[in-house]
């Protein structure tokens, strides 16, 4: 569905009203608006978890008179086949008749390739430039990632490391990891990377340095997501997969992105810091500079 269609857009605006059942029905219509279209109320509401009778009070809290009148707004984009819901279920079947059912890996890796093209797009490449420009203003930058998100807390963190000293892992044993905030600043900033099922801690530290008055810049999987609302800066990731577990491809890949714009932005202090670091990891002699023998 196009970023700019208004019932996708009034969704997004009443979220934050709607009882939790609600919201779980329109979480799922909006991260999946194609199969509005093409399956049952009742299935669908299968799919997001809900009982049928949801879907018809989601319905009329958005102004309908029934879920049908859902159903025809995204039945109409799909026969107009100009946002895309055609073109994917027309792909789908090109996949299915191509590859073996069983080929999981061939789903896995095609849908991820789609998801990280889909980062190229111009609205996502813009978010991507902006947030980068943010992050080189801050005098420090506090990552913050929990649960699965923190491989890419970690990664975007250990990067930065290396070009300087200016980020601080939210991360620590024994319940410490938030204790880094205590003496945080305005002029400061957080990134969080944060995707459903929502860590609780994370949330509350967010909040915590929002309301200490430092910025919070977010990746993060939905327009819904609770970190959508508080952050100055938000680059949105998908995070299906194939798999029984949610990707974090996607948001990996931002946070390469991330790190080497910061490196670009400030090219001679970046070469400097990363000399400084090879010479450090030369003398300590950490990696192997010869192959192993063959007998």
């Amino acid at each position: 569905m196009s970023q700019s269609d208004p019932l996708r857009e009034q969704i997004i605006a009443q979220f934050d009203g709607m009882s939790a059942q609600l919201q779980q029905a329109a979480r799922y219509i909006l991260e999946h608006p194609e199969e509005v279209a093409l399956v049952s109320m009742r299935e669908l509401a299968r799919l997001a978890g809900v009982q049928p009778a949801t879907m018809t009070r989601l319905a009329k809290v958005l102004g309908f008179q029934g879920y049908n009148d859902i159903r025809t707004h995204y039945a109409e984009t799909v026969r107009r086949g100009n946002d895309g819901f055609a073109a994917k279920v027309r792909q789908r079947d090109v996949e299915a008749a191509s590859t073996p059912g069983s080929d999981i890996a061939h789903h896995m890796l095609h849908g991820l390739s789609a998801q990280i093209a889909a980062l190229c797009e111009p609205k996502p490449l813009q978010c991507l430039t902006a947030m980068a420009n943010r992050l080189a203003k801050a005098k420090k930058v506090y990552v913050l990632g929990l649960r699965s998100s923190h491989v890419v807390a970690w990664h975007f963190h250990y990067v930065m490391s290396l070009l300087g000293e200016r980020s601080v892992h939210l991360d620590g044993p024994a319940g410490t990891g938030g204790d880094a905030l205590i003496r945080a600043k305005p002029n400061e900033v957080v990134l969080v990377i944060s995707i459903k099922p929502y860590a609780l801690d994370t949330l509350t530290l967010a909040q915590l340095a929002k309301d200490k008055g430092l910025a919070i810049l977010s990746i993060t999987d939905s327009e819904v997501s609770p970190l959508a609302g508080i952050s100055e800066h938000t680059i949105y990731c998908a995070t299906e997969s194939y798999s029984f577990f949610h990707t974090l491809a996607p948001a990996l890949a931002v946070s390469e992105v991330l790190c080497t714009l910061l490196a670009e932005l400030d090219r001679p202090t970046a070469l400097k810091a990363l000399q400084d670091a090879d010479d450090h990891l030369a003398h300590l002699n950490t990696y192997s500079n010869t192959l192993p023998r063959r007998e």
